[in-house]
């Protein structure tokens, strides 16, 4: 049979206090509790910035480009769809991938007409209607220049996508009416 010592009152007060008013760990342990959601919090700041400058970039880029047809300079060089994408890409800077850009370029009978936005479906963007039609002197010109902008924490942060695959659609448009250049 085992007798259990008891420790006198005031001995098991002062361990108690000890336990209590000791601060060794307590720095790695707030750290711990609070790194997870501030990593998180930080990843996705970067991340809406990062998208909020490509789109600022492909937007720039897409409206000094559009000026290009507005002025007949596309025209009058006898320029197709892939060289006035390279007009776009040349202007948009290295953090965007060229071979993502789809441009869309119609002319239309009145601003009214214009059509901005993008076809999107359960497959993603459906570019199948884009076309390259620059217009002549006078007459009204859409221009979209679309990007398939893919997020770089999958599944963080799922209200960014709207796409399939982890990815964001970016739009940049442009409507205006050509200058009376001449061919």
């Amino acid at each position: 049979m085992s007798t259990r010592v008891r420790q006198p009152a005031g001995r098991r007060h002062s361990l108690t206090l000890r336990f209590i008013k000791a601060r060794e760990g307590a720095t790695a342990v707030e750290f711990a509790l609070i790194a997870g959601p501030f990593f998180l919090l930080l990843m996705g700041l970067i991340e809406i910035a990062l998208f909020f400058f490509a789109s600022t970039m492909i937007e720039t880029a897409t409206t000094e480009a559009a000026r290009d047809i507005r002025t007949g300079e596309v025209l009058v060089s006898g320029d197709g769809p892939e060289e006035f994408r390279n007009r776009i890409c040349a202007r948009a800077g290295r953090i965007l991938d060229c071979a993502r850009i789809q441009v869309d370029v119609r002319r239309v009978d009145s601003f009214g007409a214009a059509e901005l936005g993008a076809q999107v479906n359960e497959g993603g963007l459906d570019s199948s209607g884009f076309g390259f039609e620059p217009g002549g002197p006078g007459e009204i010109v859409v221009v979209r220049a679309v990007y398939e902008w893919p997020l770089i924490a999958p599944g963080q942060f799922n209200g960014l996508a709207n796409l399939p695959g982890n990815k964001r659609l970016i739009i940049a448009s442009a409507a205006f009416r050509n200058e009376q250049f001449e061919i």
